[in-house]
């Protein structure tokens, strides 16, 4: 495992939500609710307007009375998340952080997006809020690919809906792409990959098409899959690999309505009259007409 390789310096004046962001205390949103609060000050003047702004490199920005760590490195993670931990850096009832398995990072991180408690999979970590904030916009559409294995055998009617969108209580899903991974008599691994980020969307999306979840797993994060890594790893991203990721467009758009699998495809027979064999039929009986006789073709029309 890697160590963080990039820092940010300042020289210049900037909005105080994006310095906070930038320094990994939260997103650039609850940056601006902790300003309204009252809990942002700049060299020990306490900031409630949005607007403001201050040179990272020259004033002191305290939160909460704590100074703010502008020199700490940016760090980017991903992880294999085990089934069994939370994604969130509390938990009331005290089960398992997914921050618990970051051993020797010393940067304090937090998870970009989540996952369920009981699913696993690739979980991006940081301390750029920045990053973190243009990662889960809905604007960027991440491509997010999950195996699923469902109770029994999955219909071409189910796998349809999930592919063309189905309604939960908060809204029609976007088209997602859908395949069949295998197949048993007793349960069915399904693909599918979306780009939005609702709360359990992919479990839901299943509940609604009448699919019992038995495993999730996330596999691929935009281009970015487990490679390497066991579950409970974790490694640092490269420079190149968290660059990419904010900036690149969705690499393999989940917006195709029809399913694919490994299943071979029945050959469709035309509908309704064979019109080859009508043409034959007729060229034929054209052949059979013009070798009579003049009066026995009228006969025969």
């Amino acid at each position: 495992m890697g160590g963080p390789f990039c820092r940010f310096g300042g020289g210049m004046k900037e909005r105080l939500q994006k310095i906070l962001s930038r320094a990994g205390v939260s997103s650039r949103r609850a940056a601006e609710e902790l300003i309204v609060a009252g809990r942002v000050a700049v060299n020990d003047i306490v900031v409630t307007e949005l607007g403001a702004k201050a040179d990272p490199d020259q004033d002191t920005i305290t939160v909460d009375g704590k100074q703010l760590g502008i020199d700490a490195a940016r760090v980017y993670l991903v992880l294999y998340k085990p089934a069994g931990y939370m994604t969130t850096l509390k938990d009331p009832q005290g089960r398992p952080l997914v921050t618990d398995l970051l051993t020797g990072v010393r940067e304090r991180v937090y998870p970009v997006g989540r996952l369920d408690y009981n699913t696993e999979g690739v979980l991006l970590l940081t301390n750029d809020g920045e990053w973190a904030n243009a990662l889960a916009h809905p604007r960027h559409e991440v491509d997010k690919e999950y195996h699923v294995r469902v109770r029994g055998q999955v219909s071409p009617e189910q796998v349809r809906r999930l592919a063309t969108g189905v309604d939960l209580d908060d809204g029609k899903t976007a088209p997602a792409l859908v395949r069949l991974v295998r197949e048993s008599d007793s349960n069915t691994w399904l693909s599918i990959t979306i780009h939005e980020g609702r709360y359990r969307q992919v479990r839901r999306m299943c509940e609604a098409v009448s699919l019992s979840v038995v495993r999730l797993k996330r596999v691929r994060y935009s281009f970015l899959g487990l490679e390497g890594l066991k579950t409970g790893e974790y490694r640092y991203l490269t420079p190149e690999e968290a660059t990419r990721l904010r900036g690149a467009p969705r690499g393999e758009k989940a917006v195709r309505p029809t399913a694919t699998g490994p299943v071979k495809k029945r050959e469709q027979k035309p509908v309704g009259k064979n019109p080859e064999r009508k043409n034959a039929f007729t060229a034929k009986k054209k052949s059979k007409d013009a070798a009579l006789p003049e009066k026995s073709r009228r006969r025969s029309h």
